[in-house]
């Protein structure tokens, strides 16, 4: 494309982000149909931001990840419930069960490390810097307790991770 290429009047970033973010909806509803139960060594990272609208996380998880939080659904979790918006889910950290529900909108990667496939989203916060934290350790994965998940969502090793990132002129 060249520099006097028009703006569009047609919001392709936001139709394609949409659209991805339904492949998660989509991955996520056959699990909840298949009784919450992942097939084979299939797992699930899922990083969201904590501060988005309709993210709705126990008090202590928005302290700790004010910003940015990745959970890892594998073997320990339950209560699986997806909408067309968004979907919420059971999860334990530091031995306490805590409730979260994640509007799709506020995913920002999505991988799932045992078939290398990923995806990646604009933040819904741009030019924001993102706030300190520490690692997720939701109980439940080894990968997660030792970082995994921020290295697998991060790495540019040749896996299938899809990145989307349509840049506006200015």
């Amino acid at each position: 494309m060249s520099d006097d290429t028009p703006d569009s009047l047609i919001p392709y970033d936001e139709i394609v982000q949409e659209a991805l973010r339904a492949v998660v909806g989509r991955v996520l509803r056959q699990v909840e149909q298949n009784g919450a139960t992942l097939p084979g060594s299939h797992h699930f990272y899922i990083t969201f931001k904590t501060a988005a609208t309709g993210v709705d996380i126990p008090a202590t998880l928005h302290e700790r990840f004010p910003d940015e939080m990745t959970i890892v659904l594998q073997n320990k979790f339950w209560d699986l419930n997806v909408t067309d918006t968004g979907f919420s889910v059971g999860l334990s950290f530091n031995q306490i069960p805590s409730k979260l529900s994640i509007p799709f909108s506020a995913i920002t990667a999505f991988v799932d490390p045992a078939v290398d496939f990923g995806l990646q989203f604009q933040a819904a916060v741009e030019d924001a810097e993102p706030a300190e934290h520490e690692d997720a350790q939701n109980d439940g994965s080894a990968e997660a307790e030792q970082g995994g998940a921020a290295d697998i969502a991060t790495s540019e090793d040749g896996s299938n991770v899809v990145t989307v990132d349509f840049g506006r002129k200015k």
